[in-house]
């Protein structure tokens, strides 16, 4: 389908595709010390997981784990794209996560907590003292709550040890999880026990974020009654308590609903439970997408096949060691923090590091500070903390006598100037990076370099990892080729075991979203015929890298040439002064679509007409005149989500004189009025009439 526009009735144009005006950056090799100890260094990796060796390569990571009963077959076909992995396999996630390393790392730490306050004492568990636990709470939940293989509980549980405990647990006795981001409001969390239909509510009554002991217990209240009005009944509200034996919510506890579970424990002191054997397909956990409209999307993820997949990942892509220590800064309420903070990381035997709060409370040292005490040598974030840190801190990184042999950067693309920072002065040359692209739906990595083969090329994702086969379209199913400077959709060719099973009572909307649209034969049994589309827009160097343009629906189409945000705001940050910048359509009577840009300066830099003159330059100069901002606005902050993205959304109604809706559940909500008078002047008042549909949408990813 090709569309027309005023400015561009003689121009057809792809729906697909997205103007690319990225030019290719530098090469870095990764250290010759980083090489030497990799656990993949062998270049023969990607034949051993090449298209001709698929599905029997993906041995290599089941392999990894300890069946209680063999797989009879690595992939069934037989009901696509409703794949089955590693099929007749009898696993436990919890067993393979903490009972098997305990004849070799018993007295090892398997996790360390780091509180918030940085007064107060870090604490690390060892495999031994997990397996306590872990075996006391879910004896817990078998006998106290009456929980049983298949039923689900939700947790709404912030960045503690209780959180990893909680879910091990819940694996232990084969009892879906599903956690909602501590930062996500009651009212979040209430429809997610609706649609998983849950009747346990597990919680805490506080947390640290940002200096504050906030009252949590509040929401657990507002869940519930939340879920109760959509015709879901919960039984028990188990609470942890943050600072055990002391109440630390100004929330009452309700009487006969409420436990405290740190109380309730005590009759379970010493308890042990066998860890169940599960089916390989029976589901580990559901994890809801973060989408800001609709109904909420529970992505199911099976036992076998996602072990394995974060189990590979994290010992070939994350090159991590027994011997390592291991920090991803990411939230456990995100798959990230399922896949690269608990599940993959202790089914390789790591120790790795949970954090409480903000990383840059009380200071952008913060990070660098537990890096140096605890002897971090792999690093994990987002480019959203790169960027923020690089803000507020940009010469913090050398203050401090920690060494990085490997960082990762993952959940969104990362600009080629912020990726020099981090590779720079975070890493200080020492480490190698690996700009990682994958979803909530994914289970693990799709796209990365293999860390000791492949070089690094700041803001592009690499290549798909070993056993995965992505492939970029246009809308009629044509392939974009390889250098051809266009962009398209990028999809995935093949299965792979850490692909989500399907969307939790909604099989139809996981065909519909994720495979119909590129689907060759509706009844075809081969998985060839059913590519993944995953919603990103992407393009592929002639060397085979992806560079990831963001989603789909971020695109602004200015007169019929659809230009990524990410690639204007990449183009903003060349510019020296500016630590983060967002692009936001805008209506225009002529183009239909124009980007407007927000800075956010670094600090001790004052605004000026000259800041906002070179970032209109830059886009001009990396991007052609189409990108011509139509205003650039200096702003004191972006609007934030508890995980630190920015809402795009918000600027664009502010952008098009909208009413921006309900702030309160942003991390930083007073700072949209600063930007909305600045924009619109304090006698202007936003209209309450809808956005067009293209602008409503935009960035609700964030």
């Amino acid at each position: 389908m090709t569309k027309k526009t005023r400015a561009t009735e003689h121009t057809e144009f792809s729906e697909a595709q997205i103007a690319v005006h990225w030019k290719e950056e530098e090469r870095f090799r990764p250290p010759k010390k980083f090489v030497e100890q990799a656990n993949a260094k062998d270049r023969d990796i990607r034949e051993r997981f090449g298209p001709k060796k698929f599905p029997n390569c993906f041995r290599e990571y089941a392999d990894m784990l300890t069946w209680f009963e063999p797989y009879r077959t690595i992939l069934d076909t037989s009901k696509p794209p409703f794949w089955k992995w590693f099929v007749g396999g009898k696993i436990n996630a919890s067993y393979n996560c903490v009972d098997r390393h305990l004849a070799q790392y018993r007295n090892k730490a398997a996790l360390i907590f780091v509180p918030e306050p940085e007064d107060e004492p870090t604490v690390a568990l060892t495999y031994q003292e997990l397996y306590n636990r872990v075996n006391e709470m879910a004896a817990l939940l078998r006998d106290f709550c009456g929980l049983k293989a298949g039923d689900r509980v939700t947790f709404h549980l912030p960045m503690t040890l209780e959180l990893p405990i909680t879910m091990l647990a819940c694996a232990r006795l084969g009892v879906i999880h599903s956690q909602v981001f501590g930062g996500f409001s009651g009212q979040a969390c209430g429809t997610r026990i609706q649609d998983s239909g849950s009747h346990i509510l597990i919680s805490m009554d506080a947390y640290w974020r940002a200096g504050k002991l906030g009252d949590h217990k509040a929401n657990a209240d507002i869940a519930v009654q939340t879920a109760q009005e959509m015709g879901q009944q919960v039984d028990k509200v188990l609470i942890w308590q943050r600072y055990p034996g002391k109440y630390s919510s100004p929330t009452p506890m309700v009487k006969g609903r409420d436990f405290f579970v740190n109380e309730v424990l005590k009759n379970y002191h010493g308890k042990r439970v066998d860890p169940l054997p599960m089916d390989s397909e029976a589901p580990l956990f559901l994890m809801y997408t973060s989408g800001s409209t609709g109904k909420p999307k529970g992505c199911q993820h099976r036992t076998g096949g996602y072990l394995a997949y974060v189990a590979g990942t994290s010992k070939y892509i994350q090159d991590i060691h027994p011997t390592d220590t291991y920090w991803c800064m990411a939230d456990i309420g995100w798959i990230t923090g399922h896949s690269y903070i608990v599940y993959g990381p202790l089914a390789v035997a790591a120790t790795s590091v949970v954090y409480e709060g903000v990383p840059t409370h009380p200071d952008a040292g913060r990070p660098w500070r537990i890096a140096e005490r605890l002897g971090v040598n792999i690093f994990h974030t987002a480019p959203t903390s790169i960027r923020m840190l690089r803000k507020q801190g940009p010469e913090e990184p050398k203050k401090y006598n920690y060494h990085f042999k490997h960082m990762t950067t993952v959940g969104e693309p990362i600009e080629p100037e912020a990726w020099r920072w981090y590779y720079h002065e975070v890493g200080k040359g020492e480490a190698v990076i690996v700009d990682t692209w994958w979803q909530t739906e994914n289970g693990g990595f799709l796209c990365s370099t293999v860390p000791a083969i492949d070089p690094m090329k700041p803001g592009s994702a690499g290549p798909g990892v070993p056993g995965i086969y992505p492939i970029i379209y246009d809308e009629n199913g044509k392939e974009v080729r390889a250098g051809s400077g266009q962009a398209g959709n990028i999809c995935i060719r093949n299965p792979w075991p850490g692909i989500m099973q399907t969307i939790w009572g909604d099989p139809e909307r996981f065909v519909d979203q994720y495979y119909a649209r590129y689907c060759k034969n509706r009844h075809s049994k081969d998985w060839r015929d059913w590519p993944y589309l995953a919603g990103d827009g992407a393009m592929q160097a002639a060397d085979g890298y992806f560079r990831i343009l963001g989603r789909i629906d971020d695109v602004i189409n200015v007169a019929g040439h659809r230009l990524g945000t990410k690639e204007i705001e990449s183009a903003c940050l060349t510019v020296p002064e500016v630590a983060e910048a967002a692009a936001v359509p805008v209506a225009d009577e002529l183009k239909g679509r124009v980007p407007e840009i927000y800075i956010a300066l670094k600090p001790g830099y004052q605004a000026s007409q000259e800041i906002v003159n070179r970032v209109i330059k830059a886009n001009e100069d990396l991007i052609g005149k189409i990108a011509r901002p139509k205003s650039v606005y200096i702003v004191p902050d972006m609007p934030k989500t508890r995980s630190g993205k920015i809402m795009r959304r918000i600027l664009a109604s502010i952008s098009n004189r909208k009413d921006v809706g309900d702030v309160t559940t942003l991390a930083n909500p007073d700072v949209v009025e600063q930007i909305r008078v600045s924009v619109q002047g304090k006698e202007k008042v936003a209209s309450k009439d809808a956005l067009p549909e293209d602008i409503a949408k935009f960035g609700e990813n964030d």
